[in-house]
């Protein structure tokens, strides 16, 4: 019996003992076997133990539309640093960007507006054709969130702001008495923090729309929120300046404190970005130079994981695959760093600040591409391969 004669379940058992390489090789061989290695069946166990494939430790596929054969291709990109430098946008005045990727549309603030720019196919940069959101604040907007219906956004004038996204409607709710700094939404709430010391839970639900739920002395400036994917808690991460811990547990529906991560933190280590992998584990970053890693079904006293930032620079913007994955923005000089969560040491380093040296003030990374706020620019690494097109 030829091996192309075997039926289809025992092809798959033969193929998964082989590696990438030999997989790729197999597949040449013949036009059957072409076909067959193509499926994403195939390439699943491999996938599962690449960075950034898309499949998530929960078993989520976050990228279904893209073939795993060309996942995988991309992650040995993402692990050897074989990418492009695309500059996407530029401005003269510094400025202090977010962005939100909802699939080929980049949302980036700019000062009091929000710009909707509308990417290539694929995940390559702009089209000519973009947009402008005004947001009706009256100062610089400090983050914006998406959900499937709303874009809320937070400004430097204490408001919050509900745009809805399928038509002209928006509610502003007014409640922080200085800038707020961040915010989160999720499960029909939104989570900010300001740097009046307080934290306050508003309603999303259109019945009671914009209104503040909950209003939590932090007794310190917040710099960032992230809600649980179970939507039940969500976390603060303070300044660290006063004699409060700067990483607290709070629950949604109460307002009340659950616990605090980690003790002796050092005075000034201010938390400044928050990532969600699962509803027990957290991804933390700051001053103190450190990724930090939590599980909260083994302790809330000390971190499982550590990864420390080798130039000692602080880590303004962290974001992970959900996976093995994790890019970092520090603050100094535009420095990306890709970090492999099983090993110590980080992988790959990109410097994408030119003449003057700036923070990366926000990431965010697609299968392909991975985009970074700077005070005058977006850029953009393009992991395809060196022989992608530039912009149109």
């Amino acid at each position: 019996m030829f091996i192309f004669q075997l039926p289809e379940d025992m092809l798959y058992l033969i193929l998964s003992y082989l590696d990438c390489k030999s997989l790729c090789r197999f597949s040449q061989s013949c036009k059957k076997f072409h076909y067959f290695t193509n499926r994403d069946v195939v390439w699943r166990r491999i996938a599962r133990k690449c960075i950034n494939s898309g499949l998530t430790r929960e078993g989520t596929d976050i990228y279904p539309q893209l073939a795993l054969k060309d996942r995988v291709k991309f992650s040995q990109h993402w692990r050897d640093g074989q990418c492009r430098k695309e500059v996407l946008l530029k401005w003269k005045t510094n400025l202090l960007p977010w962005m939100q990727l909802d699939g080929d549309v980049l949302y980036l603030s700019q000062a009091a507006d929000i710009g909707v720019h509308y990417l290539r196919g694929g995940g390559g940069g702009p089209r000519r054709r973009s947009a402008l959101l005004r947001t009706g604040h009256s100062q610089d907007v400090c983050r914006f969130v998406l959900t499937d219906t709303h874009l809320i956004s937070a400004g430097g004038d204490g408001k919050i702001i509900i745009h809805h996204r399928r038509n002209s409607f928006w509610t502003e709710c007014c409640g922080h008495k200085q800038e707020v700094n961040c915010m989160d939404s999720k499960g029909g709430v939104i989570v900010s923090g300001s740097r009046d010391r307080t934290a306050r839970v508003w309603s999303l639900s259109p019945s009671r729309l914009g209104e503040c739920l909950h209003t939590i002395q932090t007794f310190d400036r917040v710099w960032s929120v992230a809600i649980s994917p179970s939507q039940s808690l969500f976390v603060t991460g303070t300044a660290c300046c006063e004699s409060v811990a700067p990483l607290c547990i709070w629950e949604i529906e109460r307002g009340q404190m659950v616990s605090c991560l980690g003790t002796e933190f050092r005075r000034g280590a201010g938390v400044l970005d928050i990532a969600f992998e699962s509803p027990f584990q957290l991804l933390t970053c700051g001053y103190d130079t450190f990724i930090r890693y939590w599980d909260l079904r083994v302790t809330s006293r000390k971190c499982v994981m550590q990864w420390e930032e080798p130039h000692d620079s602080a880590l303004y913007c962290i974001q992970t695959d959900g996976n093995h994955m994790i890019a970092s923005g520090s603050s100094y000089y535009g420095v990306v760093r890709l970090w492999d969560m099983r090993q110590a040491s980080c992988l790959q380093m990109f410097y994408l600040s030119s003449a003057t040296s700036s923070p990366v003030y926000c990431l965010r990374f697609n299968a392909s591409h991975l985009y970074s706020a700077l005070a005058t620019s977006v850029c953009a690494l393009d992991f395809r391969g060196p022989a992608t097109g530039g912009l149109r």
